[in-house]
């Protein structure tokens, strides 16, 4: 069976992520397209701070629980589980959840590779990066 084109999915993660991040009041701007390492810009205008944001989707629902990551080249990766239901139709389409993990965690488990990915149950509690979009606003609002 053909690898399934989710182009459109991907590109709708993006916009999923970058609208939460608007509705948290952190002002945030789509890159460049191919920009490497990053797909979106955070920012805080108060403290002149910005965050590079790697989005990663999964579009299957019940997909692993891992992501494919070469390029590091960001502040925080935003894993975003779509839940679309099954390859070919069918299968259970559910709310997407949203995983923001700091790049240094990322990198703390970064398995290199012909296959260069992250795997969920390498995380230390993975709970508390569920949602926690006041990661992103913490690290905006550093001056220190």
């Amino acid at each position: 069976m053909p690898r399934q084109d989710t182009k459109l999915e991907a590109e709708g993660a993006e916009f999923l992520v970058l609208s939460q991040l608007l509705l948290q009041r952190i002002p945030t701007y789509k890159a460049c397209t191919n920009m490497p390492g990053y797909d979106l810009v955070a920012t805080n205008p108060e403290t002149n701070r910005s965050a590079r944001i790697q989005v990663k989707s999964r579009w299957k629902t019940g997909a692993p629980r891992f992501f494919l990551i070469k390029n590091l080249d960001c502040d925080f990766v935003v894993e975003v589980r779509l839940n679309r239901g099954k390859k070919g139709g069918g299968g259970r389409v559910l709310p997407p959840e949203f995983l923001i993990l700091p790049v240094k965690i990322v990198k703390k488990v970064h398995r290199q590779g012909p296959w260069s990915k992250v795997v969920f149950r390498d995380i230390e509690n993975l709970e508390k990066y569920k949602d926690n979009w006041s990661l992103i606003a913490d690290f905006l609002a550093d001056t220190g």
